[in-house]
Order: C-alpha cells, then sequence, then structure tokens
C-alpha cells in the first residue's frame, strides 16, 4: 500500500502545474532519486492507492476497469516531500507526448537507450497491485466468419472451431477462430499488465488515422542536445511521427517485464528505487540478463506474436465499448479490429522485438563526416564479418563501448584520412549494435567490395576467444533478418570475413571459424592486394 502511495504520489508531482522548469538532466537515474526520496517518507504517508493510471491525465472507464474493482478513494497528497529541484525535474515526464519533432516525457538510462516514463511507472503500479485476466464481456464476441476472412490473407494458421461454453462467471470462452491463439482454450480474457503499458497503444498507433486510411504504427527513433546532461530529445523523422517511438516502446517493454517481475515476488515487494537501480544496471536480483540491455530478448520470452494478436484486439474492443465517443473506434467492424490487431503485433514483433537495438550516431557522439557521403543501391548482396583487433577488449558497459566507438572514429578519420568510421555497424558485448555508416553509405571496410555489402565488426580481438553468443546471434540472426526485411539485404546474401576478400587475419581465427559454420556463409573469393595508400581499414 504504501509503494502504491509513493508512485501515485510521484504521479501527481508530476503533473503538479506550479513547476515548469526541468533544471535537472533527464536521466533514469533522476527518476529513481525521485522514487528513493519518496520512500525514505514513506512512514509518514497516509494514502490509499488510486491508480498510476488514473493520474496520468483524466480518469477513464478504461483504465478503471483495468485497475479497480470499484472507483478509488480520494487521497490526501503531501506534495512538499521532494525537493523543488526534483518536483521541476517531474513535471517533464509525464505524460508521455510527441510535439514538433521533439518527444517529452523521456529519460535516458545507463545503457544508453532512452526510455518513455509513463508506461513504464504504469507497468510499476500494476505489478504491485497484482496482475490479472480481466474477463471481456459476452457482448464483445467477433463473427467467427467475418474475423476468419480477416486474417487468411496473413497466412497465419487457425486452429479449428470449438464450441463456446460459458465460464462460471456468466463470460463466454474465447472462440479460436476469432483470432489466431496459440491454445485453443484461450478466453475472453485481457491481461491488464501487458494492456496498459503495450497493447492498447500498439492497437491505437496502428489504427487509420483521420481522413485517411494510413495508420501511423511505429515511431522513430531521437538524438539528446548532450549526453552528459541531456534536457531535449529531438526525433530522428519529424514529420508527423508516431507516438509509438522506440522511447516508448522501450518503457512499455520496461513496465511489462518489471510489472510481471513485481506480480510474482513474495511480499513486501523490493523498494522501486532499488529495482530500477538494478534494472538500469548490472541486473535485477544479480541476473545479468534481467536488465534493459536484454528488453528485447525478454519481452520476446514474455509474450508470442499469435498471443500478442489476441490482447491488442481485447484492448480495441475494450475501447470500443467503454469509450464510445473515440472517433478512430466508432465504424470500425470486428472484422477490421482484427486486422489492426494483426498488423500491429506482427510489426512490433518483426519490425522491433526480434531486431537488434541499433543505437543511432547520435547517442556514442559521434563527429560529423567528413564530406559528402556516396549513397549504396540497395538490396546489397553481403555482409562482411570483422573484428576491431583495437580495441582488443570487449565492451560491456554503454560508457565503454561509445568510448570505443569514438576512438576507432578518431583513428579512422584522423590518423587513416577518411571521411568517418569505416564500419556500417559495430557490437558491443552490452547488447546493442552501435551505427557507424549506417544502412544507407557506403562504407570503408572491405577493399574493393565497400559498395557491395554492409561491414560489421565486433569490439575486441577474436583470434582465440569468440565474442558472447549474443553478439554472435545478432550478426548471424537478427541483424541479417531485420535487414532483409527492411530491403537492406537481398535474401539470397552471403556472410563472408573480412579475410576471403583482402590480405588479412581479421576477424580472428576463432570467430572466422565460427562464421564459416553459419548457413549463408560464402565460399572463399579471389584475394586482393590491399596497400596502405588504398585506405585499407587497420585490423
Amino acid at each position: 500500500m504504501l509503494l502504491w502511495g509513493c508512485l501515485f504520489i510521484m504521479l501527481d508531482v508530476l503533473l503538479w502545474p506550479e513547476f515548469r522548469a526541468a533544471p535537472l538532466p533527464l536521466q533514469m537515474d533522476s527518476v529513481i532519486q525521485i522514487l528513493a526520496q519518496l520512500e525514505q517518507e514513506e512512514p509518514v504517508l497516509h494514502l490509499t492507492a488510486p491508480g498510476l493510471l488514473l493520474m496520468s491525465g483524466s480518469p477513464n472507464n478504461f483504465s478503471q476497469y483495468l485497475l479497480f474493482s470499484e472507483t478509488p478513494s480520494p487521497v490526501q497528497l503531501k506534495l512538499d516531500l521532494l525537493s523543488p529541484e526534483l518536483q521541476a525535474l517531474a513535471t517533464s515526464l509525464i505524460p508521455h507526448r510527441v510535439d514538433s519533432g521533439q518527444e517529452h516525457g523521456v529519460v535516458l538510462a545507463p545503457d544508453g537507450s532512452t526510455v518513455a516514463v509513463e508506461p513504464l511507472l504504469a507497468g510499476l503500479e500494476v505489478g504491485l497491485r497484482g496482475r490479472r485476466s480481466i474477463p471481456l464481456p459476452l457482448e464483445f464476441i467477433a463473427s467467427p466468419s467475418e474475423v476468419r476472412a480477416a486474417h487468411k490473407k496473413e497466412g497465419l494458421t487457425l486452429v479449428p472451431q470449438v464450441s463456446m461454453p460459458l465460464q462460471d462467471d456468466g463470460n463466454i470462452s474465447l472462440d479460436p477462430t476469432i483470432l489466431p491463439t496459440v491454445h485453443t482454450n484461450s478466453s475472453t480474457n485481457i491481461d491488464n499488465l501487458l494492456t496498459v503499458t503495450l497493447t492498447k497503444a500498439l492497437g491505437v498507433a496502428f489504427l487509420p488515422g483521420p481522413g485517411t486510411q494510413t495508420p501511423k504504427g511505429l515511431g522513430p527513433d531521437g538524438c539528446w542536445d548532450q549526453i552528459s546532461a541531456p534536457k531535449t530529445f529531438s526525433l530522428l523523422n519529424s514529420e508527423a511521427p508516431s507516438p509509438l517511438t522506440v522511447a516508448f516502446l522501450n518503457g512499455a517493454l520496461d513496465g511489462a517485464l518489471l510489472g510481471d517481475y513485481l506480480s510474482r515476488h513474495p511480499k513486501p515487494s523490493p523498494p522501486l528505487s532499488h529495482l530500477l537501480a538494478q534494472y538500469y544496471g548490472a541486473g535485477v536480483d544479480g541476473d545479468p540478463q534481467f536488465r534493459s540491455n536484454f528488453r528485447r530478448d525478454n519481452g520476446a520470452s514474455l509474450i508470442s506474436q499469435e498471443s500478442l494478436v489476441q490482447q491488442i484486439w481485447g484492448s480495441l474492443f475494450l475501447i470500443q465499448e467503454l469509450e464510445p465517443s473515440n472517433s478512430q473506434l466508432k465504424n470500425l467492424s470486428q472484422a477490421q479490429l482484427a486486422e489492426v490487431a494483426t498488423q500491429a503485433a506482427k510489426e512490433f514483433t518483426e519490425a522491433f522485438l526480434e531486431c537488434p537495438a541499433i543505437l543511432p550516431r547520435c547517442r556514442w557522439q559521434a563527429a560529423p563526416y567528413r564530406g559528402t557521403p556516396t549513397m549504396l543501391k540497395l538490396p546489397l548482396g553481403f555482409l562482411y564479418v570483422h573484428h576491431t583487433y583495437q580495441p582488443n577488449q570487449p565492451c560491456t558497459s554503454f560508457l565503454q563501448c561509445a568510448a570505443d566507438m569514438r576512438s576507432m572514429q578518431r583513428f579512422h578519420q584522423d590518423t587513416r584520412g577518411w571521411d568517418d568510421i569505416g564500419y556500417s555497424f559495430v557490437m558491443g558485448s552490452d547488447g546493442y549494435v552501435y551505427e557507424g555508416r549506417g544502412w544507407r553509405w557506403v562504407g570503408a571496410h572491405t577493399l574493393g567490395h565497400n559498395s557491395l555489402g554492409f561491414g560489421v565488426s565486433v569490439i575486441g580481438n577474436y583470434t582465440a576467444v569468440l565474442p558472447a553468443a549474443h553478439v554472435l546471434r545478432a550478426v548471424r540472426d537478427s541483424l541479417p533478418r531485420c535487414a532483409l526485411r527492411a530491403g537492406y539485404l537481398r535474401p539470397d546474401y552471403t556472410i563472408q570475413g573480412h579475410r576471403q576478400l583482402v590480405h588479412t587475419d581479421c576477424p580472428g581465427d576463432a570467430l572466422y571459424r565460427q562464421i564459416s559454420t553459419w548457413p549463408h556463409f560464402g565460399k572463399k573469393k579471389s584475394l586482393k592486394k590491399s596497400p596502405l595508400s588504398l585506405l585499407q581499414p587497420p585490423k
């Protein structure tokens, strides 16, 4: 109860109109500091536990239906619990919004990712109250034939039609022909944790917009004005971007993962400031895999694509029932909602959840490209694997990886005389891919072949040892799969080691032996002599 009170007071302070400036940097450490200060004052709080979601905007039937069995009681607030600096900072964090090319309500996490605070706090709230399955009313059941037709074109396998018996509480079990589901005994229930963090936002983002049939879909990443003391976050694509940005999805996944953890944790729950410090640090309960660096892998384990379809579908139905004035949903049939749910789940899973997280150049504070980049003619047919050799140790934190990226760029630009860092992408051992020249600029990584393929390098020396397993999976599977989906790689693409094309030991004996076992590995090609005057990348 006291933890709920802390969350509520934080939200109330975030919305308090007296404070409009944010003198402190927009960092996750500041959010943790706010929670820690509230927790320190916990014994003097005399609070009930109104819903966090209800406080992030005007109370509405949708959020109340998901969190409460009855209307929450009034609460007595003490707004002087936070220092003026933290109160000022807090006003910029809720609610999440996108406006004039800038994203508000986001903070920079220690791992280099940007996180929306609102869905993160929403997940914590549900986790403290208890994750539960919410039954949908009987009238929400769709016509099986109507929705079957809506999904047939997606090529998804629908299980055979079965009867729809009533449950003890009067709700009806889900006809599995309505949507593709993982289990045939799925019922008309939605997960309140996934709904408040992710699936409602996903469904709404893929609804047809006013006056157009084109949904906004997934949104872009962005750049901070500075990394050391971030104040402003500008989106990379500012032309009417979707609010379902990378930062929002990061916050939604974090909220879902931590909410799930809290709902399963024995009472009393751990202090939220400690939990967030662990999650955005070395890992919850000492588990290095349960931290923000690996949110996408952990999110994929939390829910499958087909289950996500059902959850988005249920969320849209619930909005349609509880918010009848919603103009986007008013005239949509159940089959159209099913199409929206299927497309949203597919796009989120394939374009976000199953793709590696790529930190843009601005995140590692890249120097500008010198000159004018030459554009690649996409799609390409090759992916060339390198190791950096120097730096010779894997980087395991954002600060270390970003410093390594800047060091390599300085060497390539100032010593080699190149226009930019040579690689297309660089793999850290911290769970992130670092953008070099990216998907569209010709690199300087594989002499004589730079315009034919992407150069992907792994930070470290892999002559005698292998990179971490998650790094190998990203180079072998997720990065090329997502490049193929986006049209950057051809379906018949080939993976090759640098040494197959240039006289070099790169990518190291151990790594080369490993990639030679991969499905897309290509045979050895004729080598080309590479004098230093031709600016071969250093190995």
